[in-house]
């Protein structure tokens, strides 16, 4: 072991090896002491008190001591929770700045700063020494080859996104070796690729994969998992237990090579953060690390009783995003992912909890104002989930320039006008152009909406059109857990059937679902395994579901091959045609002198939308024509986009609907390229003109392509 300390530097924080020797340092404001804990392969302590402070960061330079070295941190100072003071030296402590972490958590009671067995609870203070069961830090080596790798940066108007959980999509893979299912390794696998590359996405949005707390209490006892990982731990280190190479620091590489792998497929890799909260839970919860480094630094907590936390997550806890050192902490893990890691951009978990400043959400906040300026962060992709679940938190369109927002209005939308629910033709409307009444007014793009009908959180596609109401019975809470309003319809029987009616028309709502939203203007967002029909069985909220109920079944990629197969149509088509993924707004006005507009709205008979009937809120049928030769904005070089024409013709209804071509339209021949009645594209669609009808089925959507 090593005991000679030079004075070592303030900065970088955490555990920096520069070839000789390893520089350690801890911000913590109100800490009397630090101590740094080295371990040996036999888990043999050695403490090293830190007596180097500066700008209240705690620090030191171990000669010697390089990759692969074990580390924690011991912190002294006040025990005083009813004052938001909660150190505790007898708890070794996660450097927050470490960049890999060995070992996973547990509950063991040594890991509580207070004594469970006592009257007073989380106020009495715990003698308990946690070090042998506490996972360790790491000191990593940063390089790699990245020949000559960097960024994507993808635009915007051509990205498909693929949200996807780095575990679940991989291990049940059968092309994919055993051993590398569920890992790093898996997901960059050429067989994890090719399937992404054949769909046609652009881009990857892992769940999280912050080190997590990946048992907490309430799920340990009842035999479950943490899954999702929205208990982060660490904003730096790569969760280790997605390694297939090892957990002393072969995870960063590992997550280097798949960033690499998907990268050199044109993939960008898209990481959802969880900046508002950690895993140490409110004030009953362990003490792991930022705890018991300076709770009342680190965390919000409520003015005038700081014994308590305040909670704007539904997670215990909310990190305090007023204070210059825990901004400096989400910035300085922002950068690392871009700059050592190379990821595309990030997707900000409850991100109104970023902005609060007080108790209202401030979209002009210092979180904001700071990501707008810093130049590393200038070119990444920036997504928020625009809510949180305390007062005034949803924020959907209220996000400042620069960032796109998962549209939650959008998938509300489009499911209750599939599903027949009494809604304004206008809100589809707006939805299906990219939401211009959210975005527009404040200089925004289409882009802004991140347009999505499923997500982890929810129901799956397949479940979508088979459930009516949640069955999380495997989560152990009654169904009490998970959105009890999720606008699905099962399509008149509950759960699995072999009635063929019902299967046929759940298969038509998929693919009216799948269409819409590729067909949509803004970012589409695809959830993993929709293209193949995945089911949790009727459970919207697998957060604890680590099993095959979560897993992606690759099984069914045979069974359900039409839908594969319309999914990967659909994509390439919104590729091929620009109309479908315009940069700018729509105006609505002539383009050209040619007296057609840029885009144009119909009844079924042809006429055309009154304001009145954008009003009605049982009609569910319409008509909208896109204008090949209404693109505005040029293509990257300048030279002006032109498309193909196309009509789209949609019938929510429950009834057949015969569909009329407008009369400007009818000298015009037109070819039927997409019917969701039909489980594939056409290659050879019927041709129409004149005053031809064109009976499209019940609950269907049809595309018509202009030809002459």
């Amino acid at each position: 072991m090593y005991v000679a300390l030079w004075p070592g530097n303030v900065y970088p924080l955490g555990a920096t090896w520069d070839g000789k020797g390893t520089n350690f340092a801890l911000f913590s404001e109100n800490a009397t002491g630090v101590e740094l804990c080295l371990f040996d392969n036999d888990d043999e302590e050695i403490r090293i008190p830190l007596t180097e402070k500066n700008n209240f960061v705690w620090h030191g330079y171990l000669p010697g001591v390089g990759p692969g070295q074990k580390y924690g941190f011991r912190v002294h100072g006040t025990w005083a929770p009813e004052a938001g003071h909660r150190f505790n030296p007898n708890k070794l402590l996660i450097d927050p700045y470490t960049k890999a972490i060995d070992g996973e958590f547990s509950n063991d009671p040594s890991v509580f700063g207070y004594s469970l067995d006592a009257e007073g609870k989380d106020l009495v203070f715990s003698e308990l020494d946690d070090a042998k069961i506490m996972p360790k830090c790491v000191v990593v080596d940063q390089s790699f080859d990245w020949e000559g790798d960097k960024l994507l940066s993808t635009p915007w108007h051509t990205t498909v996104i693929y949200e996807t959980h780095v575990k679940g999509f991989t291990k049940l893979h059968p092309a994919i070796p055993e051993e590398l299912r569920g890992t790093y390794a898996g997901l960059a696998h050429p067989a994890a690729i090719q399937h992404l590359l054949q769909l046609g996405i652009t881009a990857v949005e892992l769940m999280p994969v912050h080190h997590f707390l990946s048992h907490p209490g309430h799920l340990e006892d009842k035999e479950l998992k943490n899954y999702w990982g929205y208990d982060s731990i660490n904003y730096f280190a790569p969760y280790s237990s997605y390694s297939a190479s090892g957990t002393v620091g072969q995870q960063v590489t590992e997550f280097k090579q798949m960033v690499k792998a998907l990268h050199f497929a044109g993939i960008e890799v898209i990481l959802d953060v969880v900046y508002n909260h950690t895993g140490e839970g409110n004030h009953f919860g362990p003490t792991l690390s930022l705890r018991g480094i300076d709770n009342s630094v680190y965390y919000r907590l409520v003015k005038d009783d700081p014994r308590y936390y305040m909670d704007f997550t539904g997670c215990g806890n909310s990190l305090n995003v007023r204070h210059a050192q825990v901004l400096k902490l989400i910035m300085d893990s922002l950068r690392y992912w871009v700059t050592e890691m190379h990821v595309d951009g990030f997707r900000f978990d409850l991100a109104s909890a970023l902005a609060r400043e007080l108790y209202e959400v401030d979209n002009l906040s210092a979180f904001f104002d700071i990501i707008h300026q810093d130049p590393i962060l200038a070119d990444v992709k920036l997504i928020a989930e625009p809510w949180d679940l305390g007062e005034g938190g949803y924020q959907v369109g209220n996000f400042p320039l620069r960032w796109s927002e998962w549209n939650g209005r959008y998938r509300d939308t489009v499911r209750d006008f599939w599903r027949g629910v009494d809604d304004s033709l206008g809100q589809f409307a707006y939805c299906f152009t990219g939401s211009p009444d959210l975005y527009q007014t404040n200089g925004r793009n289409p882009n802004a909406s991140i347009n999505f009908i499923t997500a982890h959180d929810g129901f799956t596609l397949n479940d979508l059109v088979s459930y009516n109401e949640k069955h999380n019975e495997a989560n152990g809470e009654d169904s009490r857990d998970g959105e009890s309003h999720n606008r699905s319809w099962n399509c008149g029987v509950e759960g699995e059937t072999d009635d063929p009616e019902v299967i046929r028309l759940r298969q038509r709502q998929r693919r009216n679902f799948l269409a819409t939203l590729m067909l949509s203007q803004g970012v589409p967002m695809l959830l993993e395994g929709d293209e193949i029909g995945c089911s949790q069985q009727g459970n919207n909220n697998v957060y604890c579901q680590d099993n095959e109920i979560s897993w992606r079944h690759w099984d069914l990629h045979k069974a359900n091959a039409d839908l594969l197969d319309f999914t990967r149509e659909l994509i390439s088509f919104r590729h091929q045609h620009p109309v479908f993924r315009r940069r700018k707004w729509f105006q609505g006005r002539s383009i050209h002198g040619l007296g057609i507009n840029d885009i144009a709205w119909f009844n079924a008979d042809g006429s055309k939308m009154t304001e009145k009937q954008w009003l009605v809120s049982y009609a569910k049928v319409m008509e909208i024509f896109l204008n090949g030769q209404g693109i505005a904005t040029p293509g990257d070089r300048g030279e002006r986009i032109i498309d193909e024409s196309f009509l789209l013709f949609f019938n929510a209804h429950y009834e057949l609907i015969e569909f009329a071509l407008p009369d400007e339209f009818k000298e015009k021949v037109w070819e039927i390229v997409i019917d969701t009645n039909e489980s594939r594209f056409l290659d050879r669609g019927k041709l129409v003109s004149g005053s031809q009808t064109v009976p499209v089925t019940d609950r269907s959507l049809m595309v018509l392509r202009l030809i002459s």
